[in-house]
């Protein structure tokens, strides 16, 4: 348990230093009040996100600490987008589509809500 939560922790650690990396340099190249740097780190998470699925999925004795480090650690540091990308694809692929309908419903909504909520309980 020790080494997973450290390969989680290291690639989580990783993960968010790319994350203000990417914000970073797409702040000093754009300037629009379109949120680019975070759809750029959610578009790209998920690309990864999913390479590495196919790439673990593949393989007949798939490395779990690999996976710790990078899809629990390292996309999750850098996007929990990613995550919840690839659980909704993971739902549809089973057939369900209302559960995915509603938790892609409801996290969006009440996602905004709570960030709201948040503000307003500070003030």
């Amino acid at each position: 348990m020790i080494k997973t939560l450290l390969l989680v922790g290291i690639g989580g650690g990783l993960g968010s230093v790319m994350r203000y990396l990417t914000a970073y340099i797409v702040g000093k190249f754009y300037d629009n009040p379109f949120p680019l740097a975070t759809f750029s780190v959610n578009i790209f998470g998920c690309l990864l996100i999913g390479i590495l699925i196919g790439v673990f999925g593949k393989q007949l004795s798939p490395n779990d600490d690999l996976k710790y480090l990078l899809i629990t650690g390292f996309c999750g540091g850098y996007t929990t987008f990613s995550t919840f990308s690839a659980e909704n694809i993971q739902l549809i692929q089973s057939g369900n589509y209302v559960i995915p309908a509603l938790y892609i419903t409801s996290s969006v909504l009440f996602g905004i809500l709570a960030v709201f909520i948040g503000m307003v309980l500070v003030k």
